[in-house]
């Protein structure tokens, strides 16, 4: 049985430290783009839902009691031509939520090897530089203002 095409609505996870250290995973079918936690939503979940399932598949993080922050900001993107295929025929834009999560310390985190293959901790103005995203980017630097960090 085929998988349903995904959904053009996604969620933006990044996960960072008080001090602004952010956690970044490279793609597996795209090795070298790296990224924040993402995905889309599946059936009716709500936002949020979707936000816990992606960190808990693709890094092991169990956050439901660990204060995730929804932004209320969203992102409408045009979707990647090589991964338009996912989607249902003619869908080429997306819509992002953002979140952000909170830890105390890096940590190590177990990624779904079929999807990433390495993630690291970086100073966020390393990893806006890092990732292949403008969006993820953009939401890192916002991060920074938030977190006071902008020099």
């Amino acid at each position: 049985m085929s998988k349903p095409p995904k959904q053009p609505v996604s969620v933006l996870v990044v996960i960072h430290t008080r001090d602004g250290e952010v956690l970044l995973i490279e793609r597996a079918d795209r090795p070298g783009f790296w990224q924040s936690v993402t995905g889309s939503r599946e059936g009716d979940e709500a936002l949020v839902q979707t936000a816990l399932r992606e960190l808990k598949e693709e890094t092991g993080i169990d956050a439901a009691n660990l204060g995730l922050c929804d932004w209320q900001q969203q992102n409408v993107y045009e979707i990647y031509p090589h991964w338009r295929h996912r989607y249902a025929p003619g869908v080429s834009v997306n819509t992002e939520h953002v979140f952000s999560l909170q830890l105390a310390a890096p940590c190590a985190v177990t990624l779904a090897a079929a999807e990433h293959l390495t993630y690291c901790w970086l100073p966020w103005q390393l990893a806006a530089d890092k990732v292949f995203s403008p969006s993820n980017a953009e939401a890192i630097r916002t991060l920074g203002a938030r977190l006071g960090q902008l020099r």
